[in-house]
């Protein structure tokens, strides 16, 4: 099959989808992340979609308890690498944003 035939990774969970699809596809989204970060440094987007894959996951009522908290303190890690991949402008909160907006306006 041609790579680009391949089916692209979800890029939002569904709330339909199932506990497999998503563990499946998180899963292939980090080993790519891992790949594409030595290659080339961090993915933002795909470290976001990592993200919201582990949190619909921990989300599931139906998943083990310890499941769902893996899942959980894991969305809570990737959420903080996104932030820290993130140009320092974009990390800086919407207080400040706008504050230096006013500041510029008047």
């Amino acid at each position: 099959m041609p790579r680009d035939a391949t089916p692209s990774p979800i890029e939002e969970p569904v709330g339909t989808t199932s506990p497999e699809l998503l563990v499946s596809a998180v899963l292939h989204l980090m080993s790519h992340y891992a790949a594409s970060t030595s290659e080339s440094g961090a993915c933002l987007k795909l470290g976001a979609i990592i993200e919201r894959h582990l949190r619909a996951l921990a989300a599931i009522p139906e998943l083990p308890p310890v499941l769902r908290a893996t899942c959980h303190q894991l969305s809570e890690q990737w959420a903080g690498v996104v932030e820290r991949a993130q140009p320092e402008r974009a990390r800086r909160g919407f207080f400040t944003r706008l504050v230096d907006g006013m500041q510029g306006a008047g």
